[in-house]
């Protein structure tokens, strides 16, 4: 049967105006998605913007925080950073016993948290100190985030955070991964040594400090902690040969010391790229006590080493102390000529024969078996790396007698040839005489 032309053009204007609807309605959702666009477009305009002029208030408040910190009237001897990780008691106990003796020096010893990682506690607990700059290395970042933040408080000039690139751990961590060295070493070590350059950069080049002092946060410091780098400052600018000061004595054990007063120099780096003949300073009884426990180095050595430390309880003037001895030749000389001095014992029973000696002495070792042994049987740290024995300089180690005046010289193979060389050679570039026979 046929259809008829009407019924056709019933279906003509059908399908026309279907066309017609999908047609609109196709405009519209592209108008939809146009107008959406449109608008991210212009969310990300004004974000870019905003980041922009965020970037500025926050270096803005970068400078305000350090200058609040810096009397313009005082010059700063050293920042203070205080490296932090995931023990908030740990951390509290190590700012109050700085605060105790900081507070009178604040402007010269600006004071800073450094945090690795993103614990809330820690975060937490050095945000509540409102005498404290806080930086954090948060290793989940892909970037540097800044903000300014205060506990209970937003956008406070004297506190800001970083964020560091890599991904989050318990120490700090980098995407990239960690290759030891040598075998048997703490990959911990490493990840905290990529947080120690973040902060130390933070400080040296983009504050522009000429000097910091590192603390750990499981550490408690001397009541002249402030004033025994104060004084060694000088020391620093004056002396090239010196490359920093510590406060820490590896032997620094109750036994092993004497006199807070007295200092020595010490080839504490001891890779010979890195240290590039320059040596730190270092003091007989030390002005920090490491009470943490439990850290990255899983309490080695903490029971016999760290826990017995001795802590300077006495309040030396050290601005008043003549500390020219400390100069390279003048200590060179003085050292070389102690160490001759000192009566020599001989034989595997040498320590033995010390305990029966009323004078210094000082005993050889041949190598580093032979330095283990000895170091034994005297209690003191054995440990040994790239051929220098911890505290030693030109590889003489040194020590006390059971908290007496006496000293113990553990001296190298070839530590009094290099001791004799070096002081012929200031003696012949101040024109003078052999000073001593060594």
């Amino acid at each position: 049967m046929a259809r008829s032309p009407c019924d056709l053009r019933i279906l003509l204007l059908a399908a026309a105006a279907a066309f017609i609807y999908i047609q609109v309605r196709l405009f519209s959702t592209q108008s939809h998605y146009a107008d959406r666009l449109a608008q991210a477009v212009k969310m990300k305009i004004r974000q870019d913007e905003e980041r922009v002029h965020l970037k500025i208030l926050i270096q803005d408040l970068e400078k305000r925080s350090v200058q609040t910190l810096v009397n313009n009237n005082v010059a700063p001897v050293a920042a203070v950073v205080v490296m932090a990780c995931n023990r908030p008691d740990y951390l509290q106990r190590t700012v109050e016993s700085i605060l105790k003796y900081q507070t009178s020096v604040a402007s010269k010893f600006p004071l800073f948290i450094s945090q690795d990682g993103i614990n809330g506690e820690v975060k937490k607990k050095a945000l509540s100190y409102n005498e404290i700059t806080y930086m954090q290395g948060n290793s989940k970042s892909n970037g540097y985030k800044l903000s300014s933040e205060k506990q209970g408080h937003n956008h406070t000039p004297n506190l800001w955070m970083y964020c560091l690139k890599g991904k989050l751990d318990a120490t700090h961590l980098d995407l990239e991964p960690v290759r030891t060295e040598r075998p048997g070493e703490l990959i911990a070590y490493y990840k905290i040594a990529k947080h120690y350059k973040w902060a130390l950069d933070e400080l040296f080049i983009k504050h522009n400090f000429a000097r910091v002092i590192i603390l750990e946060d499981d550490m408690e410091i001397a009541p002249d902690f402030f004033d025994y780098f104060e004084a060694a400052a000088k020391l620093l600018d004056n002396d090239k040969t010196i490359m920093a000061v510590s406060s820490w004595n590896d032997n620094g054990q109750k036994q092993f010391v004497y006199d807070p007063n007295f200092t020595y120099w010490d080839d504490w780096v001891r890779l010979k790229e890195v240290h590039r003949d320059r040596q730190f300073i270092r003091p007989e009884v030390c002005r920090t006590y490491n009470f943490g426990e439990h850290g990255s180095s899983m309490g080695q050595f903490f029971r016999q080493y760290l826990e017995p430390i001795k802590l300077n309880d006495a309040h030396i003037k050290w601005n008043s102390e003549d500390l020219s001895y400390l100069k390279e030749d003048k200590f060179l000389i003085q050292f070389g000529k102690d160490v001759a001095s000192a009566t020599p014992l001989h034989g595997s029973d040498a320590a033995l024969k010390a305990h029966n000696m009323d004078a210094d002495v000082r005993i050889q070792y041949n190598d580093q078996e032979d330095f283990e042994r000895i170091a034994r049987q005297f209690g003191i740290f054995e440990e040994w790396k790239d051929g220098i024995p911890r505290t030693a300089y030109k590889g003489v180690v040194v020590f006390r007698y059971k908290s007496s005046r006496r000293r113990i010289y553990l001296v190298g193979p070839d530590s009094l040839s290099q001791l004799r060389f070096l002081n012929w050679t200031y003696a012949r570039m101040k024109g003078n005489e052999i000073l001593i026979d060594i």
